[in-house]
């Protein structure tokens, strides 16, 4: 298991199976693996293939589910060899929530995961899932702001 901020880490499947005590949340992103996390554990599984690109709104679910429970504890992110798809979600939550930019999050990545792989086309994907979160956010700003009676609308 492998720090990458103070609330952030990156493990591996081992790691899964056995969180350490101070680990409030699991991010799972191995496909071809299932654990029980005990009870003190958050839990949630966003299945993504080893070795392979990601899907943007896969990608999505697992920055967002990150994004609100990183904020109250640690939460770990783990695929098989905690090299690869867990360090390329933790690189997405880093650029699309906490604002780093591709290479910085990669550099901070890298330093604190030896041997950190990022999936492949994951900068393009970051991109598109930074596009999905504004939409996103637009939207449900449209959808709060109250209606303006000059305009006909009750």
């Amino acid at each position: 298991m492998h720090f990458i901020t103070d609330s952030l880490l990156v493990g591996n499947s081992d790691d899964a199976h056995e969180p350490a005590p101070f680990v409030s949340g699991l991010l799972l992103v191995a496909g071809e693996y299932q654990v029980q996390p005990p009870p003190w554990v958050s839990y949630h599984a966003v299945p993504l293939k080893e070795f392979a690109a990601v899907d943007p709104l896969d990608l999505y679910h697992a920055i967002e589910w990150l994004e609100r429970h990183v904020p109250s504890g640690r939460v770990m992110v783990c695929c098989r060899a905690g090299m690869g798809r867990s360090v390329s979600v933790a690189i997405a939550y880093l650029c699309c929530v906490e604002g780093m930019t591709y290479d910085d999050a990669v550099k901070l990545a890298s330093a604190r995961r030896p041997g950190a792989a990022p999936v492949p086309k994951l900068q393009e994907t970051i991109r598109v899932v930074q596009r999905m979160r504004q939409e996103h956010k637009r939207s449900a700003e449209s959808r709060d702001r109250p209606a303006d009676p000059a305009c006909g609308h009750l």
